[in-house]
This record gives structure tokens, sequence and C-alpha cells, in this order.
């Protein structure tokens, strides 16, 4: 059994894995269930405002300065993927720093305007109810990016990146890895 190092925290975890319930939930609820919808959004809204809060003040690799990276550098990253040169990093890698981000900004665009559908002024509104319909389908698709990324990376890489988000452990880093 190769070393393992602690990577991802708990709380890190924990808001991956209810993000990923809340947005399941609010999808597959919102022609359905209202208030089930709304509770799920309401959730995801929560679970962003802590992650925004945590990307600064948690452990190393929670941190958005250890994740989030230039286009330059992610750019890069992107490209050296098909010829099998991108590098490991032990962290999020470019690409999933990026992707993070968008998940994170798309997350918190649909959540609000969700909202803005709950109060009188915008209620009925149909633009409002319009971009939360496409900022949903935007989100969706960038899920199914997301997931295609990391089976990507974990058959690059050689290690089951969604098992290290259940775990928090990754394989114990080389010297060729980017901490």
């Amino acid at each position: 059994m190769a070393a393992t190092v602690k990577v991802w925290d708990p709380l890190v975890r924990i808001f991956h894995w209810s993000l990923v319930t809340s947005f399941a939930v609010a999808w597959f609820s919102a022609d359905e269930i209202k208030n089930l919808h709304e509770i799920a959004g309401y959730c995801a809204a929560g679970l962003i405002g802590f992650r925004l809060i945590w990307g600064f003040v948690g452990p190393y690799y929670a941190r958005f300065g250890q994740f989030v990276h230039g286009p330059d550098k992610t750019l890069q990253y992107l490209r050296d993927i098909p010829s099998g040169k991108a590098e490991r990093y032990l962290g999020h890698n470019p690409a999933g720093g990026a992707m993070i981000l968008a998940l994170l900004g798309c997350m918190a665009l649909l959540a609000t305007t969700g909202y803005m559908q709950t109060t009188d002024a915008f209620w009925g509104v149909a633009w409002v109810q319009e971009t939360h319909e496409i900022l949903a389908n935007t989100l969706l698709a960038l899920v199914i990016a997301h997931v295609a990324g990391v089976v990507m990376a974990s058959y690059h890489h050689r290690e089951n990146l969604v098992r290290a988000m259940i775990t928090g452990k990754k394989r114990f880093g080389t010297s060729s890895d980017i901490r």
C-alpha cells in the first residue's frame, strides 16, 4: 500500500458532498416540489458562503491561494494534458482550481436568482426565471465537465480522486509533484 498524505480537511469534504447533494436535490425537485427545491437552494447558498470564508482561513489545501492560478498557468496545464505532460499536483491542479471558481460562481448566481424569485420585486419576472434556468443548465454542464476532468486526472496520474475527496488522503507526493 502506497504511503498517503492528508490533503483535504473534513470541512472541505463535507462541503463538497453537501453541495453535490444540494444541487442534485434542487435539480430533481425543480418543477415538482417547490419547498424542497427552495430548501436545497438555501442550503447551497449557505454552503457557498462557508466555502468562501474557508477559502481564506482554512488549512493550506483549502485556501484559494493554494489552488487558484492565473490564466497562463491554467491554459498551459490544459495544453499539457493531451501529451501526458500535465504535472501532478498534491492539491487541486490549475484546471481544477479554475473549475472550483466557475462552480462556486455559477452556484452563487443560481442561488441569488432563485432567491430573487421569492421576493415581491422579482416574483414572476421573466428574465429572472430565464436566467435561473440558464444558470442551472450551465451548472449542470460544469458538473459534467468537472466529473470528466476528475476521471481524466485520475487515469493520467493513476490515483482515485473520488476516493481522495472521501478520505481526504492522496498518494504521497514525489519530488516532481507540485505541492
